[in-house]
């Protein structure tokens, strides 16, 4: 597993950087405040959105067919190697999910 760096890593792994651009003869510049890196400063800033033209998706219905053909069969092989009168007398705890796949609450069904 992949060791996550530390700030302290960071901030010597930085340090280290700049060590190794000034012996290699760079120069760090200070900047004043406010000073920006813009054309105009004083012009707002381009937003990207709405700027490039639409791009075609690709359809999946044959995709999602297939994967919701085979949950269902996994699903119907569940159902049936399990004792239906025990499934009758308990109540069952269901996840309701929102569209993007995220739990919303749970919630208890009763036998039917």
């Amino acid at each position: 597993m992949k060791k996550i760096p530390t700030k302290a890593d960071l901030r010597d792994e930085l340090q280290r950087q700049i060590d190794q651009f000034t012996c290699k003869g760079g120069k760090i510049e200070q900047v004043d405040k406010g000073v920006t890196g813009r054309e105009s400063p004083h012009a707002s800033l381009k937003t990207p959105l709405f700027n490039e033209p639409k791009i075609a998706r690709t359809p999946l219905t044959e995709v999602i067919a297939a994967l919701d053909a085979r949950s269902k069969s996994k699903s119907a092989l569940k159902k049936t190697s399990k004792p239906k009168e025990k499934e009758k007398e308990k109540e069952k705890e269901k996840i309701i999910y929102d569209d993007f796949g995220e739990p919303l609450r749970k919630v208890w069904t009763s036998p039917q």
